[in-house]
């Protein structure tokens, strides 16, 4: 999924060359929606609108979106070990997303599956990590994807504000044993991520490698695994998401109210620079980390 040389020189590199602009929501895949629809209230999202022919719920808060994906037919749903959530899209606003899915299929990615039935959208998307698809969404101002393809929940917020200030910091991928540079290849051609210095740490789980993305909204972490301790043939997955706070111990104690808890050990407990949620579900994890 790596691109060519003579690609890379068909396409000349620029600061932003999707004209990447964050990211519109993250998608879980799961069998049991409503269980980890319980536990993302716990983390202060919201349901606020359903999708109108497919079992896919919108949660929000403040400029979070997140998806619940329970499609029975989607093979990232019916791929999911015990029914356990799994990070299975993520979509990235860009500039022109037909434009953007052309430039990486042209680099070399490969295209995702469209499952769009008739009146709903279609979204350029190509293949992630695993299973997953990286979408491309151009419509995210005053009209937006869930203006067409999902339905408002009745007399919801559609709008919830945000918990201890709370918005998208990043994500941190799981990736194969020395597949850095393969991934930072990846990233940095595709999308126009930057890699940041191995002493610029953020957070408190510091391993692996950090890029930035081309609008500086969010970061990328790509984890290798750790031979000594770890099954080096686990599956690529994006495994969970970086939530930026104004001040963690506020936000710890806000989550710790409602019943959320954080991982406490030696080497890793909360702190000024971040906290990690226990996992919920299996496999279901979050990162505080702070953000000015």
């Amino acid at each position: 999924m790596t691109a060519t040389a003579s690609n890379r020189e068909a396409l000349p590199e620029l600061p932003n060359p999707i004209g990447l602009d964050g990211i519109e929501f993250i998608e879980y895949a799961t069998l049991r929606p409503q269980a980890l629809g319980q536990a993302l209230e716990k983390m202060g999202f919201r349901p606020v609108a359903r999708h109108r022919s497919r079992e896919v719920i919108l949660y929000r808060q403040g400029s979070m979106n997140l998806i619940i994906n329970a499609q029975p037919d989607d093979a990232r749903v019916s791929a999911t070990a015990a029914g356990h959530p799994v990070i299975s899209a993520v979509a990235f606003r860009v500039q022109d997303a037909r434009a953007a899915q052309a430039r990486c299929l042209q680099l070399g990615a490969w295209e995702g599956p469209s499952h769009a039935q008739a009146m709903e959208l279609n979204i350029p998307s190509i293949h992630g990590p695993g299973g997953s698809r990286f979408y491309f969404i151009d419509r995210y101002r005053e009209f937006s994807i869930f203006d067409i393809d999902f339905v408002l929940i009745p007399t919801v917020d559609p709008h919830p504000p945000a918990l201890a200030g709370m918005a998208y910091f990043g994500l941190v991928q799981y990736i194969g044993v020395d597949r850095s540079e393969d991934w930072i290849a990846f990233y940095e051609h595709m999308l126009g991520f930057a890699l940041i210095p191995d002493e610029e740490r953020f957070g408190i789980l510091p391993r692996g490698k950090l890029m930035r993305s081309p609008c500086r909204r969010f970061l990328w972490q790509l984890v290798e695994p750790d031979r000594r301790v770890e099954f080096t043939d686990a599956p690529e997955t994006l495994q969970r998401i970086g939530i930026g706070v104004p001040d963690v111990a506020q936000a710890v104690q806000a989550l710790k109210a409602r019943g959320v808890s954080f991982v406490e050990a030696a080497h890793l407990h909360p702190d000024d620079r971040g906290a990690l949620t226990q996992g919920l579900l299996g496999s279901l994890s979050f990162e505080l980390v702070h953000q000015a």
